[in-house]
């Protein structure tokens, strides 16, 4: 899972990527026009407390992989000489995260000279929009000059031209109405408006206590027309939070009102927006989450865990996670007859502890 934190100059998106990684030696874009490529553990309750209640020799949390894309800089109208690097770096990514900022700091000057979260959104998506239409353009006469135009290549064209007439209504190709196959179809191109997108909103200090920024109200109506989902981050404090011990980190984030931290709010805004939850395998040796889509059976999901559970699957036993969480053990959880043997067909549901039988 490959997540992409897009936006124009200094809004941020380093700092982030630094929160998101626990690391800080990010420079922004990576430096000289490349991207910053790291992995942050997804925070887990359920791991947490598992993991104290069987004292594996390892814990192991899911990840997510975080590239923080150049900054794009549409300054001058043009995309500016960052825009190629900009987009190709995008097209590697399954998610975008927008980075758009709301702090005010006047020794860090916005490259567009003014504060509104609203526009930078609509000037990135607009960039986007322009380079999936010049994609097509190049792709339909690449089809066309070839020597034989086949029945593929007609379906495909057909495709295509559809795509291309939504792109020019100023549309999103992930909003446009596709059959299933049409949209397998439509994947092997990404299209970087076809990727499902969140904004994060980077405010300071005092706008997260009060709660307001600039062209708030604004934002909110275009994302809701974009369908990308809205969240507030005070992205610097909580890096200078993430550094201290752990009591004091408690301390300062109930001061700010911060009830989670911002990778476990990012998180669970990414698995909803590319509908994915978490089972999770226990044992003496390891405790450890893994993710798979949603409505995903149990088959599959032994497959995440190893290849032979999958091609071996004979049955998964399932343990709810409440209810080891009430009773305090397998034993109990036994006793009490909530213990399930499942076949291959079972659903595995968000939180689900599995352990696979197999035979090989």
């Amino acid at each position: 899972m490959k997540i992409g934190l897009v936006g124009l100059n200094q809004t941020g998106k380093t700092t982030l990527f630094n929160l998101l990684t626990g690391r800080g030696d990010g420079v922004a874009g990576g430096g000289k026009g490349t991207a910053n490529v790291g992995t942050c553990f997804v925070p887990d309750a359920r791991v947490d407390f598992l993991s104290g209640l069987f004292k594996p020799k390892k814990t192991v949390y899911a990840k997510i992989e975080i590239t923080d894309v150049a900054g794009l800089s549409v300054s001058d109208g043009s995309g500016g000489s960052g825009s190629s690097r900009f987009l190709s770096d995008v097209r590697a990514c399954d998610a975008l995260v927008h980075v758009l900022r709301a702090f005010n700091s006047s020794p860090i000057v916005h490259d567009m000279g003014s504060i509104d979260p609203a526009r930078d959104l609509e000037a990135v998506e607009m960039e986007m929009l322009f380079a999936d239409l010049e994609m097509i353009e190049k792709r339909a006469a690449r089809i066309n000059a070839g020597k034989k135009v086949t029945k593929e290549h007609e379906a495909e064209l057909a495709l295509l031209d559809r795509c291309y007439k939504w792109l020019e209504k100023g549309h999103a190709v992930k909003d446009l109405d596709l059959t299933e196959a049409e949209r397998m179809a439509v994947r092997g191109f990404s299209f970087l408006t076809e990727k499902p997108s969140l904004a994060v909103v980077n405010l300071d200090e005092g706008q997260w206590e009060g709660k307001l920024w600039p062209h708030r109200d604004e934002l909110h109506s275009v994302c809701s027309g974009l369908n990308i989902p809205v969240l507030e981050l005070c992205v610097e404090a909580e890096l200078e939070i993430s550094r201290l011990p752990d009591d004091d980190r408690r301390a300062f984030m109930e001061d700010m009102g911060i009830s989670q931290p911002g990778i476990a709010v990012l998180a669970r805004a990414v698995y909803g927006l590319l509908g994915l939850i978490s089972f999770i395998t226990i044992g003496g040796d390891e405790v450890r989450a893994w993710t798979i889509e949603d409505g995903a059976a149990a088959r599959p999901a032994a497959g995440k865990v190893h290849t032979d559970f999958e091609r071996g699957f004979i049955r998964a036993e399932v343990v709810k996670f409440d209810s080891i969480k009430e009773l305090g053990s397998l034993a109990k959880v036994k006793e009490k007859g909530l213990f399930r043997l499942e076949g291959k067909e079972y659903v595995v549901a968000d939180g689900d502890i599995i352990q696979f039988r197999f035979n090989i």
